[in-house]
């Protein structure tokens, strides 16, 4: 099992311990380093910052929405970095969900999201081949556009600029069933929002299909603290947003994830209080049980004791929220 870090989004501004961290990460032997984009920072700018400043760990996006760009764009900024990089590159995409698509896009959320996302794959993996040019007659994306509203003199066209790989891996954000399994006949790997290592069978069936050489790559909140309450706070912080945020009332992935974990009740409580504004009850009802099997927070032979459960099961990358160059350091030991 490979260590990434995982550096997320910019919240107010950007961090300037990322760029830092990433290259202690890779003195550490870490495989990866990873960066978000939500409605704020984008998450190739800083990918591309670190890049510049780093020689051997692997760059990757976790994720890169895919209402953001068209599928044409986003393999031109894959195609780009993997040269500038010397082939460290990796594309995760994700969908996000209605209420950031519509609200923060202005593009409808599609209706067949898994027929969006294998015509948005199909499309990227044509522009890295560069075989021949990029045709889709697709439902939600068509090279060359043929609306009613276009003028009819399209081109089918390749890149111009030669790819350095044809097989830059392409990972997929995915929290349904029906996603996951796609996610597995279509990409070269999952980037799970949660994962817990005691529960590996809510995924069981829909992995069936993956192959060989799958990659499992989820983030966990990792912290090495005296004090496991309090190093679980960011993570319920974090969950009570997610859940009870990142999404509509009728309608939030997030929340039917954790529901699907065996935290359906507490799913929609915090989902109903984050919602009627009382934030803080939100993230105080997030339970220590689910915060704490979704990520590796503790004194240093407590995580040991945990990390060797994530290594027993299909994860190849665990892909860090780490705070601090400590806890890097400590799970790159306890890793070795």
């Amino acid at each position: 099992m490979r260590l990434g870090l995982a550096l997320g989004y910019w919240g107010r501004g950007p961090s300037p311990d990322h760029v830092p961290l990433a290259q202690e990460a890779e003195r550490l032997g870490y495989d990866s380093v990873w960066t978000a984009e939500s409605w704020g920072s984008d998450v190739f700018t800083p990918l591309t910052w670190i890049a510049a400043q780093t020689s051997r760990i692997r760059l990757g996006t976790a994720v890169a929405q895919m209402a953001a760009r068209s599928p044409t764009t986003t393999a031109m900024h894959a195609l780009t970095l993997d040269h500038l990089s010397g082939g460290r590159m990796m594309l995760g995409l994700g969908l996000s969900g209605p209420q950031v698509v519509e609200g923060w896009y202005g593009r409808p959320f599609p209706s067949s999201p898994l027929t969006a996302t294998r015509e948005y794959v199909d499309v990227v993996r044509q522009v890295l081949r560069r075989e021949a040019p990029v045709a889709v007659d697709g439902r939600f994306h068509s090279h060359p556009y043929r609306g009613e509203d276009g003028t009819g003199l399209g081109k089918p066209l390749k890149p111009i600029t030669h790819p350095l790989r044809s097989d830059l891996p392409v990972l997929l954000g995915a929290e349904g069933p029906k996603n996951i399994a796609q996610t597995a006949r279509i990409a070269d790997g999952w980037l799970p929002l949660y994962w817990s290592p005691t529960r590996s069978e809510v995924y069981e069936a829909s992995l069936t299909d993956a192959p060989e050489d799958f990659l499992v790559a989820p983030m966990a909140r990792a912290q090495v603290c005296d004090d496991v309450a309090e190093g679980l706070l960011p993570v319920k912080t974090m969950l009570g947003f997610y859940i009870g945020g990142m999404g509509h009332a009728k309608r939030n992935f997030h929340a039917d994830l954790m529901a699907r974990m065996g935290y359906e009740e507490e799913a929609r409580r915090i989902q109903r209080l984050f919602l009627e504004g009382r934030r803080e009850e939100a993230v105080l009802a997030v339970p220590d049980a689910f915060a704490d099997e979704i990520s590796l927070v503790g004194p240093r032979e407590r995580i040991a004791e945990r990390l060797e459960l994530w290594r027993k099961g299909p994860v190849t990358d665990l892909l860090l929220l780490s705070p601090d160059r400590t806890t890097l350091r400590v799970l790159a030991e306890l890793n070795s």
